[in-house]
């Protein structure tokens, strides 16, 4: 891979993570980044481009971990039923949200 890449890679992560400071909810991280994700991914970019957004700048705007710790809170409590809405709820909306985001770009363009 070229250098230059590297350092596109590396911008779009340097400010997804800026921008995750000032958004502090999971949440809505993730339904943004499912979103925009989606919306990407329906743009038929540069193998190039493809790299630089989902695995720059999406990889560290949404946060993985964010919704691990939120479920593991849920199950360290005991409530195995909440964890197993929780778990769905995130994933099914997820999806929703990535779907809707890849629609809107097929009609935009």
């Amino acid at each position: 891979m070229k250098i230059k890449r590297w350092i596109h890679i590396l911008l779009a992560c340097y400010t997804a993570t800026f921008l995750r400071i000032f958004i502090n909810n999971n949440f809505i991280v993730s339904i943004i980044g499912s979103l925009f994700f989606g919306f990407v991914i329906a743009k038929r970019l540069s193998y190039s481009k493809q790299i630089i957004m989902l695995s720059g700048f999406f990889s560290c705007f949404t946060s993985f971990s964010g919704f691990i710790y939120f479920l593991y809170k849920i199950l360290s409590q005991g409530d195995f039923f909440k964890f197993i809405f929780w778990f769905n709820f995130i994933i099914i909306l997820n999806l929703l949200t990535m779907y809707f985001g890849f629609w809107i770009s097929r009609k935009i363009t």
